[in-house]
């Protein structure tokens, strides 16, 4: 019995010693990587960005006035088309103390002059009449007062000026009507009757008394990141997409690259303008629009995914399959590569359409089975 349990441990042992060198022996034999491949393919290439911006008018003009007062008539609205020339509002002149004393001195001082050259005239007259004085003496008296005459009736447009703003002369070119200087579309009016305003000068820039717009010419006004500005020239085709405006599209050219960049959320981006092309679609000024702009394009090139390809310093190399049986082998192919769309890339050297190559890792498969490639 002792002879028995004997053997059986000797068995056991033989039996555990037996079952770890074979499990020993599987896991320090090297298993098969299998890798996905991808067929080297002719297809096209397009690089693509995309800028936000707004739609903004070309020409937007601010209208201000030439005299300072308060707002006596508002005879538009936003949204009213304009035409050149036409007014929009009037207003009534609020006259300072020392300018309208001036002035009526001056008109009182003309008035006295007028009165005693009138004098001098009519006695002047009398004597060239009586052939007392020559012809000489007569005119100059004569051109002495249609001087004070003159004089007098500047003196009282001047202080008509200062009182209302217009003489009866000039009331087509009244200062106190505020008229529009282009044609085109009134966007805003901030102003309201009783307003008061003030004219441009020196330290101030006016009252707006409204903002006017050609809405036919419209603009794109967006940024782009200076990664991407190199790409860009005056005239290439813009794509406009507007929130507002679901399921349309417009035509944009660009046409203007800012020189200088600007600071935004911590990077630098460069302004750029296009001109829109939206003549059969009503668009309001400030929409918000996306720009897409196709950066680069390659038609009829050889592509494979840009995860195939290993970059090494200046060189790129592929991974092209050669056989298949019993086991996956691949051969490193030095290549040349092209632009890239951030998917694919375009080989320009060293792959042709069918080849295969080496992808990413599929399984490791410890039977030496594997699975289908994926084109």
């Amino acid at each position: 019995m002792k002879k028995f349990f004997r053997i059986l441990l000797f068995v056991i042992i033989a039996l555990i010693f037996v079952g770890t060198f074979m499990f020993l022996y599987t896991k320090s034999k090297p298993k098969e990587v299998v890798y996905d491949t991808y067929t080297a393919t002719v297809s096209d290439l397009e690089k693509s960005t995309v800028a936000t911006g707004t739609i903004v008018p070309r020409d937007q003009i601010l209208i201000k006035p030439q005299i300072s007062g308060i707002i006596s008539d508002v005879y538009k609205k936003a949204g009213q088309a304009i035409h050149k020339g036409e007014v929009i509002a009037k207003v009534r002149v609020i006259p300072d103390l020392g300018s309208l004393n001036s002035a009526e001195n001056r008109v009182r001082i003309a008035e006295i002059n007028q009165k005693q050259y009138e004098k001098d005239f009519a006695r002047m007259k009398k004597l060239f009449d009586d052939k007392l004085i020559s012809r000489e003496d007569y005119e100059k008296s004569q051109l002495t007062l249609n001087t004070a005459k003159e004089e007098s009736k500047t003196a009282k447009d001047a202080l008509q000026i200062v009182r209302e703003g217009i003489t009866k002369n000039s009331a087509s070119f009244s200062s106190t009507l505020i008229r529009s200087t282009i044609e085109g579309l009134i966007l805003d009016i901030p102003i309201k009757k009783g307003n008061s305003v003030i004219m441009s000068n020196t330290f101030n820039d006016g009252t707006t008394i409204a903002t006017v717009a050609n809405m036919n010419d419209l603009i794109f006004d967006g940024n782009i990141d200076e990664t991407e500005v190199g790409l860009l020239h005056e005239g290439m085709p813009l794509t406009l997409t507007i929130g507002a405006l679901q399921n349309l599209t417009f035509d944009a050219s660009l046409e203007y690259i800012s020189p200088q960049a600007t600071k935004q959320n911590g990077s630098n981006q460069f302004e750029i303008k296009a001109a829109v092309n939206a003549r059969h679609a009503h668009i309001r000024s400030g929409y918000s629009a996306n720009a897409k702009i196709v950066l680069q394009r390659a038609s009829r090139v050889v592509t494979i995914p840009e995860g195939a390809v290993e970059f090494n310093g200046k060189n790129a190399y592929a991974y092209v399959l050669t056989d298949s049986v019993p086991h996956q082998k691949f051969r490193k192919q030095l290549v040349v590569t092209g632009m890239s769309d951030g998917v694919k890339i375009e080989i320009m050297k060293g792959l042709k359409a069918g080849d295969k190559v080496r992808g990413d890792v599929k399984q490791s498969n410890p039977d030496g089975k594997k699975k289908d490639d994926n084109n």
